[in-house]
């Protein structure tokens, strides 16, 4: 026969329920055999264009008829299921019955609706069932008595690179061997079972058999089923008897393969990561890739010397056939339409682009029964011969060591011994009659019981009904709830409980369940410390379940409670259909993570569904680290942008525009509970791991000893790396007028938690540093424009709260250099929690441009600070903590650092009764805390904080008072005393208060002194401080989760409430006041002060002389040394601001 080649077709689905939520755009569209894909980033670029054998459209366009089968709607182009069979599995069932081998594969990243297309979902059945219901009906048909039929099936699943057997309850540490048939060369599974079947529910009960199988050990960990490979073959033998009485056998193997999810390996992030490489989940896709790139290559005649990669994984082993072989091939593509998955659905179209080119040559398989029979045998007598001295090896041993010699002997032994043992089977299966292997088999069928069969009963009787992140797996695994008690726990407790659960978290005797006339309520067992979850909250004590209600055992067994006997009990919000998204995110609700997608950017909810993807992922592995005591826990981290490292001085907002800034990344942080070593994984080097985790306890599952493998090899273990302690960022608009600007930063981390102080200046200065004098004040800024431009970053100091990190702390940023981006840091200052850095970087612009003013006006420059971390020996009495023990005791140490921007204001919204629903959106951790326990243990810290703002004022309305009281009495009045103490009374202690009011007392001035000499110039030291007001009203509009807190007279903060003088402004003009707070109010940030202070710069050059004169006339007068003034004279200023009356 010609060669042939692989036929090839793409299928978009429709939108999901969370891609309608967030509006998402089409990116597909498809006209006959062509389809196209559009990039959303760039829409008026040209769309990529592939052709295929066929392009199905089943977006939109289809209607439900009365028994749930969906069709093509009136003149729509709608491909529905039987469509899809006509195509592709028609041609697989002709191509059976004529003797060849067929092969199916659906390929596509997870949720594309592979699934749906091979399997299908309730009526709407895919390729493989209608499949194998059309070729019984045409068996069904046949009037030939010389002619019957002999149906096998086998399922197995590859994850991992190992081989389980989805029919057999035993499968082998390490799953099934995969041998080489030495005289076919082929590869086959050794030991897989395979069943007769005579009809299609026999294989139907066979597949839901299969897919329990799949379903179990997903939950009990052992496998993730988007990460797996399910087979399906069926072989189908014609038997056909000569006139003569010899029989001929005409034999077609069907392969039916879903393949695991093809998300890109690189889309995941996970570089860098020193075990990257020991983890094979997506080996077997990778090297499927590089057959069909070898296989295309060889169809197309480009390259004459190829070597096709097949025995680089388990999955091409088994394909090997199927691509490139005696086999006719056919590939379906799922596509997803959404423009999140653009990079995906480009990737998976590609591919299939590929295998397109393939050319396989396929030939009937058809000899005589004793033919077969005789070959067999001879085979068998061969095979003994050759393992008898190992004959074939030593021929072939040449130039081999004597350790090499006896390792390929011992090998070839072993695989001629399967051989023999696959003969021998295939022999004894020849000698019994098709009648009584099949009757064996279906008495074994009947037998089988996967759960949730009896349909009769769900109508009647409670029931506990499975969820799973495959839709393929939900509903699969059913427990029904008889009247009395239930009892759930492992199948090792004693008595053996009703329901039997294994796997993480999951106690001997885990809860029970109880049924008193229709009335289901559930209670954990004591002293067990099992971990049970209702509709996303901890279960504590006894609780009544409701209709759709769902229950989390342990970590991985999600199930929904269904009582037919009470339906009204249900919550009339919940969905008609209950899934385990819809329970994963309730689980994330409870944790403090928003779920809702309105009003979120394209960027946001791609973070939001990478947090609902991770979390459980997250319980699962500190699970696991309990189970093993690896004291470690790790929970999810949201980085903002604005606490990332890195700050370009020269990033514009165009530069924004083409995607170059940073958006808020997920992050797992995983901790040493013994010494409080932190380590942050990006989410594709955590997710790797997992899968590493896993594999780790498996092998402690099956009874390996783990405690003493190599610490490189457990991928709980980490080197210490240095820590980012937390992130300062820089204000740059004094550069915009050449001033000097030196401030105290605060140091924040990524929940907005201050971590300590930085002390920096910024300089503008020459081209070494030199500074320039004080003519080089611009009023406006475009003055600089084309102009060359240097200035001078110092580090001068730090302040750092935590002792931990005293074994050493350095500062890094980056910036643009004579246009060369520049990684900076500072030395490393060891054993001191005050480190002196007195570092100094000279910046140059060789050319000053709008977009670098710009970003001097509103960007800044991120400061990274960071710890070194070291191996240190922990406390001894932690040690005898295990690691739930140790969990609990960082979380209760954690409690008082729990100050985060978001929480603070939701506590500002109860206290003004204005309470906002989404108050928790940017909740930055997800630890295992219920949610009532969560919100009171951070409304202790929140009121704590309040106590001691309120004791602050205390204090200083004490002071006043006592310093009214020292005063003569004619120099008492009671008004000015009553506003000072009404003014602390009132103040929130922020700085931008302080100095909205200094303004509005300056403007005041300026009323009352109109016949003053007014200066032409305004004056730069009090610009300064304009900046400096400014500058905070931009660190609260960047950072949203920097929180400015209130210092005592100690502290040096000398714009709070307890340092500064507040007599200057007790006698400003109320209106004016309220009327200029309010505008700072509203605009929140800095472009409303900058458009403020340029409408009132005339305004405040005479209010400046009225400072200076009415100073003059209290006989303190300015010292001048001639310096150009600076942004640090802030100080100065406000000194003999604050002597008015």
């Amino acid at each position: 026969m010609p060669d042939e080649s692989v036929k090839v077709a793409v299928r978009v689905r429709p939108f999901n329920q969370r891609e309608k939520d967030r509006s998402a755009k089409l990116i597909i569209k498809m006209q006959g055999q062509m389809t196209t894909i559009a990039n959303p980033e760039t829409p008026n670029e040209e769309p990529k264009s592939f052709s295929f054998d066929y392009s199905y459209w089943s977006h939109d366009g289809f209607q439900e008829k009365s028994d749930g089968v969906l069709e093509p709607a009136g003149g729509s182009s709608y491909a529905s299921q039987r469509r899809v069979f006509e195509d592709l599995g028609q041609g697989v069932l002709d191509n059976a019955f004529e003797g060849y081998n067929c092969s199916l594969f659906a390929y596509g990243q997870t949720g594309s609706g592979k699934s749906y297309s091979m399997v299908g979902y309730g009526q709407n059945k895919g390729i493989v069932p209608i499949t194998c219901d059309e070729m019984f009906k045409t068996m069904d048909k046949n009037a030939d008595p010389n002619k019957r039929f002999e149906v096998t099936f086998s399922m197995l699943e590859i994850y991992n690179e190992q081989v389980r057997d989805l029919l057999s309850k035993d499968n082998p540490k390490g799953g099934l061997n995969v041998r080489q048939n030495p005289k076919l060369g082929l590869f086959y599974v050794e030991n897989l079972k395979r069943v007769p079947v005579g009809s299609y529910a026999e294989i139907e009960k066979r597949t839901d058999q299969g897919t329990a199988s799949r379903t179990v050990a997903s939950t009990n960990m052992n496998a993730t089923s988007s990460r797996a490979h399910t087979v399906v073959t069926i072989t189908f033998d014609q038997i056909i008897k000569s006139e003569s009485g010899s029989e001929t056998k005409k034999s077609s193997v069907m392969n039916l393969v879903d393949l695991a999810g093809s998300e890109r390996a690189d889309s995941t992030g996970a570089t860098g990561d020193r075990l990257k490489e020991g983890a094979n989940i997506n080996k077997s896709l990778s090297a499927l890739g590089n057959v069909i790139s070898a296989l295309a290559d060889l169809s197309m005649g480009t390259k004459k010397k190829i070597m096709v990669p097949y025995r680089d994984s388990v999955l091409t082993k088994l394909l090997q056939n199927a691509l490139g072989g005696n086999s006719k091939t056919i590939m379906i593509a799922a596509l997803s339409p959404a423009d999140i998955n653009y990079d995906e659905t480009l990737s998976t179209l590609r591919y299939a682009d590929r295998a397109k080119k393939i050319k396989n040559k396929a030939v009937v398989n058809e000899n005589p029964l004793d033919k077969l029979i005789r070959e067999l045998k001879e085979e068998n007598e061969r095979l003994k011969k050759a393992m008898e001295g190992g004959g074939v090896v030593m021929q072939e041993g040449a130039g081999l060591t004597p350790e090499e010699l006896d390792k390929m002997r011992k090998q070839m032994e072993e695989d001629i011994r399967a051989q023999l043992m696959a003969n021998q089977a295939m022999i004894a299966e020849n000698a019994q009659s098709w009648d009584d292997k099949l009757a064996e088999a279906r008495t074994e069928t009947e037998k089988i019981d996967v759960g949730g069969a009896d349909n009769s009963r769900k109508s009647k009787e409670a029931y506990l009904i499975n969820l799973n992140e495959d839709p393929m797996l939900s509903g699969v695994i059913c427990h029904f709830l008889n009247s009395g008690e239930t009892s759930v726990g492992r199948k090792d407790a004693s008595p053996v409980p009703n329901i039997c659960l294994s796997g993480l978290s999951i106690q001997k005797q885990h809860a029970v369940i109880f049924n008193k006339k229709g009335v289901i309520e559930i209670e954990s067992v004591s002293g067990s410390g099992s971990k049970t979850k209702i509709n996303g909250i901890p279960l504590t004590g006894r609780k009544a379940l409701c209709h759709k209600d769902r229950i989390l055992f342990g970590s991985n067994h999600m199930y929904v409670l269904m009582n037919p006997l009470k339906p009204e009990t249900a919550d009339n919000s919940l969905p008609k259909e209950i899934t385990w998204e819809y329970a994963q995110k309730e689980i994330a609700q409870v944790k403090g993570f928003a779920t809702g997608s309105a009003g979120l950017s394209k960027e946001q909810q791609i973070v939001q569904e990478q947090v609902l993807e991770i979390l459980p992922m997250v319980s699962e592995v500190n699970a696991v680290s309990e189970e093993l005591n690896k004291q470690k826990s790790f929970e999810v981290v949201l980085i903002s942008a604005a606490a990332q490292e890195g700050g370009d001085i020269t990033q514009s907002h165009a530069s924004k525009s083409k995607g170059l800034v940073h958006i808020t990344r997920v992050t797992v942080k995983m901790k040493n509970l013994l010494n409080g070593n932190t380590w942050l994984w990006e989410r594709g080097k955590f997710i790797t791991r997992r899968y590493l985790i896993q594999e780790l306890y498996q092998k402690f599952l099956d009874g390996e000893n783990i405690s003493n493998i190599p610490k490189e090899q457990d991928p709980f273990w980490e080197p210490t790396e240095d820590v980012l302690i937390g992130t300062s960022n820089l204000f740059l608009q004094s550069l915009s007028y050449c001033l000097d600007f030196e401030d105290t930063l605060n140091i924040s981390d990524y929940k907005g938690q201050e971590e300590g102080h930085l002390k920096v200046k910024l300089e503008p200065c020459d081209n070494k540093g030199k500074p320039i004098d004080e003519e080089a004040f611009v009023d406006d800024p475009h003055e600089l424009l084309n102009k060359p431009y240097h200035f001078k970053l110092t580090v001068e100091n730090a302040n750092i709260h935590k002792s931990r990190f005293s074994k050493g702390i350095m500062v890094k940023y980056s910036v643009k250099n004579n246009g060369k981006v520049e990684e900076v840091k500072t030395p490393t200052v060891k054993n001191t929690l005050t480190p002196t850095f007195n570092h100094s970087k000279v910046i140059s612009i060789p050319k000053l441009k709008q977009e670098n003013l710009d970003f001097f006006e509103s960007g800044c420059i991120t400061l990274s600070i960071y710890g070194i971390q070291e191996d240190t020996m922990p406390d001894p009495k932690l040690l005898k903590l295990n690691t739930r023990e140790l969990r609990e005791a960082s979380m209760y140490q954690d409690l008082r650092a729990l100050t985060i921007n978001q929480e603070l204001r939701q506590m500002e919204n109860m206290e003004n009764s204005t309470a906002n629903a989404s108050g928790r959106r940017a909740t930055m951790f997800g630890n295992e805390i219920a949610s009532d326990t969560s919100h009171l243990k951070t409304e202790v810290v929140l009121l704590q904080r309040k106590y001691e703002r309120l004791q602050q004022k205390e204090r200083r309305m004490q002071q006043i008072c006592e310093e009214w009281s020292k005063k003569p009495d004619g120099e008492k009045q009671f008004e000015p005393f009553y506003r000072a103490v009404s003014a602390v009374a009132n103040s929130t202690g922020t700085r931008l208060k302080t100095r909205v009011q200094m303004l509005n007392q300056m403007l005041r001035l300026q009323k009352e002194a109109p016949g003053l000499q007014r200066q032409k110039t305004m004056d730069p030291s009090m610009l300064s401080q304009v900046l400096q007001g400014q500058k905070y009203v931009r660190q609260m509009a960047l950072d949203k989760s920097s929180v400015i807190e209130e210092k005592d007279g100690t502290q040096g903060d000398q714009d709070s409430f307890g340092s500064v003088d507040l007599e200057p402004y007790m006698n400003a003009d109320p209106e004016d006041s309220a009327d200029r707070s309010k505008r700072f109010t509203q605009n929140g940030n800095r472009t409303g002060l900058l458009s403020d202070i340029n409408t009132k710069r005339e305004v405040l050059k005479p209010a400046r002389n009225a400072v200076s004169e009415y100073s003059a006339n209290k006989k303190t007068p300015s010292k001048s040394n001639g310096k150009r003034p600076s942004s640090a004279d802030n100080n100065k200023t406000e000194s003999s601001a604050c002597v008015l009356q």
